[in-house]
């Protein structure tokens, strides 16, 4: 039987009675292990309003019946190329009993992945380890209280290359995996680290952040590269014996390993003997390219007429190297700069997600002023999108077909 709403602390005489009132309006779709915590969960996520909360949780559970999360999904069986190049794992259990997930980002080859299983099977993985980890800390709520009922997680962004994620079906499962985590998943977290976070993931993460309750952006800590520092922090949260060497712990694998791979499966790049789509068939992207000459700049103006849109860009130089930048002009012909300046060399694709709002022209500037000497080739695709409007964000199962081999 659920504890009734008196064993709840914390909470004043409005925030009880608005308990009350969900619960009963949500009795018929509860389960026996759906508690005041439980329900505390969505009425938070709904600012205390119990008509939002029932609404929020009944398409939520409407949602679990589609993916069969409470009947098929625990049996489901996933692609063998899920099981051996999935990375994500945990290691054991933070100070208040809540289980820890690690997730080794370099492992994540989301382009062979999306190449090798349809988008559905890919949630549903994910879907199921997210339900075994919650699972896993109702249990500890038995002998370790409430504060064990929500997770830990450590997102390793060692290897992180944002230009997986400017390809369009992996920025639609970001979008869509975020879309399905803020509606059926409200206030599981406890604390996300993202260590070894690179200069470039500030941008991303400031797109996907607009997708993100601000619960969970509150519970959200980046840091760069400098171990001593997230480690410092981490081991606040996870004592020494529960976490790898890797990551500031005492623990190693049967294999001796600090990352405890045995444990913390490492993912790796999809052999292409699982490709089920016919890469080479894809169309190859199209760049524009331009001579930038000596003392001159090359000027791209985007009109953004929208709120919530993003600026994307790829750009190379064939040699040396160029300025970059980018200016905003609002109605009133404002102008600042929103981007650089900064000095892009020869070498990997330069590639970039921006935040952008509308009305208003946004100018990619390529500045070769301070050479006299050398033109410069450079070759790029830019463009302004609106994620809601341009991607395919579906929290419904359907199955991508494959082409033939």
């Amino acid at each position: 039987m659920a504890p009734v709403s008196n064993t709840v602390v914390g909470i004043d005489d409005d925030q009880r009675f608005a308990l009350m009132k969900f619960r009963r309006s949500v009795k018929d779709i509860l389960k026996p292990e759906h508690g005041d915590h439980f329900l505390l969960r969505w009425l938070r996520a709904r600012q205390w309003n119990p008509e939002a909360a029932e609404k929020m949780l009944r398409d939520s559970m409407k949602w679990r019946e589609k993916w069969g999360v409470d009947t098929t999904l625990a049996s489901w069986q996933a692609p063998e190329v899920l099981e051996t190049h999935f990375p994500s794992g945990s290691t054991g259990f933070d100070k208040e009993g809540s289980p820890v997930i690690i997730v080794p980002f370099i492992g994540l080859d989301i382009w062979g992945l999306l190449h090798s299983v349809s988008r559905s099977d890919l949630i549903r993985m994910i879907i199921r380890h997210l339900e075994n980890y919650l699972a896993i800390a109702r249990k500890q709520t038995i002998t370790h209280g409430p504060n064990a009922s929500k997770m830990t997680v450590i997102f390793d962004l060692e290897g992180f290359n944002i230009r997986q994620y400017a390809w369009k079906p992996a920025a639609e499962l970001v979008f869509t995996l975020l879309q399905i985590y803020e509606a059926n998943y409200p206030e599981i977290l406890k604390i996300c680290f993202i260590v070894n976070a690179p200069k470039v993931f500030s941008l991303a993460f400031s797109v996907v952040k607009k997708f993100m309750h601000e619960y969970t952006i509150s519970k959200i800590r980046i840091f760069g590269s400098d171990a001593k520092k997230w480690q410092e922090q981490i081991l606040t949260v996870i004592d020494k014996d529960q976490l790898p060497v890797h990551f500031g712990g005492t623990m190693v694998d049967e294999n001796g390993d600090p990352r405890c791979s045995t444990l913390v499966k490492p993912g790796g790049k999809v052999p292409k003997k699982y490709y089920a789509r016919n890469v080479a068939a894809e169309s190859t992207k199209e760049y524009t390219k331009v001579t930038v000459k000596t003392g001159e700049k090359h000027i791209v103006d985007l009109l953004c007429s929208e709120d919530d849109s993003v600026l994307k860009w790829e750009f190379g130089v064939d040699s040396h190297d160029i300025k970059f930048s980018i200016l905003k002009k609002d109605e009133d012909g404002n102008e600042s700069i929103v981007h650089g300046p900064r000095k892009v060399s020869e070498g990997p694709v330069d590639v970039g997600v921006l935040p952008v709002s509308g009305p208003a022209t946004y100018s990619v500037v390529f500045d070769n002023k301070s050479s006299f000497l050398r033109n410069k080739k450079i070759y790029y695709d830019i463009l302004i999108t609106i994620p809601t409007r341009d991607l395919n964000i579906n929290d419904s199962p359907e199955e991508i077909k494959t082409d033939e081999a």
